[in-house]
């Protein structure tokens, strides 16, 4: 039998085309997917020789269950009921083992209509400045399409391409409200007050995000990458087009969202939106009908993300039950404690299951599981008060650098200059006047020094204080504005361990210890 086009399924026939079309495709220039290229971005073929950008959004926690506390939305009496701050927790989809943390994949920018194009026609789009723009006017349901799509696509041509976690390859889908406003806000590369303003740091925002007016949009849609990125290289965060979520949308309830789910979430704002409407916690509720068709809005677009599943094999299986046995088990884990001291979250399930009656041992064992979420809270606000606490002794090792080579320096020009004048020497009398003035500077914040040093010693011993060095010592890696804090970090935790040893009070060697470091040189884009 001969195959004909008119005997072939329609189906097929549309998969044959598109294969043909796509081989006959040339690839993409950058500037058409990518127009500010970075050496840190990370690149994922796409159909009819495309491209698309990502970038990577880490978060230094490794274990099983570990994940990084932050405070989200925007405390606002007028939007209180949808912006609010509320506490969450994030972690990463894929291990770095050389960075000893984790992270996941966010879309260097908004899903152009090329891109979109390419994922769902027949025949590849030829690229042009108008396809360069953001993709508007489909809907929540084309967006979760879209994104099947490419996964079918990558897992059909490109499989190797896809980071990999414990052997399972990552898959995109629309972002979480947790994952697209942590990265919004500038994730890790900004400090902790950064990340709590309306919008991370910037100049003018008209140089970064598109908004109404004559001079931002101009009541227009406009091409990717024409501004300035957040600090973790992504552009049009905010502005632009608003970007779909993945979950539902809740109302905020004081500290905790409300329990209805609703329509769906767009967040960042548009080219329409006023220049205060253009925050990090802004979010916006949409129906994901209109009438009897999908919503869909000519202000509102996309991003990807790439993440991986959760459960990967057996061995994670085993690896999350272990860490899940350990968690709140004991709040005072890295404390100093009695030897007789009991572990009341074990003494509970000791009883609970030496009880017979099963409506007592459902309710002892409620208290326990209660007990093991109350000290695990505790355990999250201890370590970030521990941060807290290496964060302060890092900077002030830095003034102590600073005010102790002041000091010196003053020493040195009255040696030098007053060793053999008279003590009625009016400038040398000045010279003295203002090294006594010093002197007691120094002294003054060599004393503050130590209190705080021996006072987070104390609190929290070796064990708590170590595990967030590490993770702090992360964290300012990510932050390369802060990175220069690392040589204090390390000298602070080298007097904090020689305290810890000897329990010896050495103001005069803690103070030499961070007069020694040699700070790296700024990079010109810390500059």
């Amino acid at each position: 039998m001969t195959l004909t086009p008119s005997s072939l399924p329609y189906w097929l026939v549309l998969g044959l085309l598109a294969n043909v079309s796509s081989a006959l495709a040339e690839p993409w220039t950058e500037n058409s997917w990518n127009p500010k290229p970075d050496s840190e971005d990370i690149i994922l073929p796409m159909p009819c020789e495309g491209s698309m950008a990502f970038r990577r959004v880490e978060i230094p926690m490794t274990g099983p269950l570990d994940d990084l506390p932050i405070t989200l939305g925007q405390d606002n009496g007028d939007w209180g009921v949808i912006e609010h701050s509320y506490p969450a927790f994030i972690a990463g989809s894929f291990t770095d083992k050389k960075a000893r943390g984790r992270y996941y994949l966010m879309a260097k920018y908004e899903l152009t209509t090329l891109q979109y194009q390419a994922l769902t026609e027949g025949t590849c789009p030829v690229p042009s400045r108008k396809l360069s723009l953001p993709v508007t006017g489909i809907s929540w349901f084309d967006a979760v399409s879209t994104a099947d799509k490419y996964n079918q696509w990558l897992r059909s041509h490109a499989m190797d391409k896809l980071p990999q976690e414990d052997g399972d390859a990552g898959f995109l889908r629309l972002p979480t409200e947790v994952e697209w406003e942590f990265a919004a806000r500038g994730g890790l590369k900004v400090n902790s007050a950064e990340f709590r303003d309306q919008h991370y740091p910037m100049d003018d925002m008209k140089n970064y995000e598109w908004f109404s007016g004559a001079q931002s949009s101009n009541g227009r849609v406009q091409l990717i990458g024409l501004l300035q990125p957040n600090p973790l290289g992504l552009y049009d965060m905010l502005g632009n087009v608003s970007e779909m979520m993945f979950n539902p949308f809740y109302l905020n309830k004081l500290n905790r969202l409300h329990g209805q789910a609703g329509g769906f979430v767009v967040r960042g704002g548009n080219f329409l939106s006023g220049p205060t409407e253009i925050r990090s916690a802004t979010r916006k509720e949409v129906n994901y009908y209109d009438q009897a068709t999908p919503a869909s809005s000519k202000t509102t677009g996309l991003r990807l993300v790439l993440v991986a599943p959760t459960i990967t094999s057996t061995d994670k299986v085993k690896q999350l039950e272990k860490s899940w046995e350990t968690l709140g088990a004991d709040s005072q884990a890295n404390a100093k404690k009695d030897d007789d001291a009991k572990d009341t979250v074990k003494a509970l399930g000791s009883l609970a299951s030496k009880v017979d009656d099963s409506a007592l041992k459902q309710k002892l064992k409620d208290l326990e599981n209660q007990l093991r979420a109350s000290n695990q809270k505790q355990q999250e606000e201890r370590d970030q008060s521990i941060r807290a606490s290496l964060n302060l002794g890092s900077f002030l090792c830095t003034k102590l650098q600073d005010d102790g080579r002041f000091l010196d320096f003053l020493n040195h020009n009255y040696e030098l200059l007053c060793k053999n004048k008279d003590a009625s020497d009016a400038n040398c009398a000045i010279r003295k006047t203002k090294l006594g003035e010093q002197s007691d500077r120094l002294q003054q914040l060599t004393g503050y020094y130590a209190s705080s040093l021996v006072d987070a010693a104390t609190l929290y011993g070796k064990e708590g204080l170590q595990h967030e060095v590490t993770v702090f010592d992360q964290m300012l890696t990510l932050n390369k504005r802060l990175s220069g804090l690392k040589p204090f970090l390390a000298a602070h935790w080298q007097n904090q361990q020689a305290y810890l040893a000897n329990g010896k009070i050495d103001t005069a060697g803690w103070l030499e210890t961070c007069k020694q470091i040699n700070a790296p040189k700024a990079t010109a884009q810390e500059k």
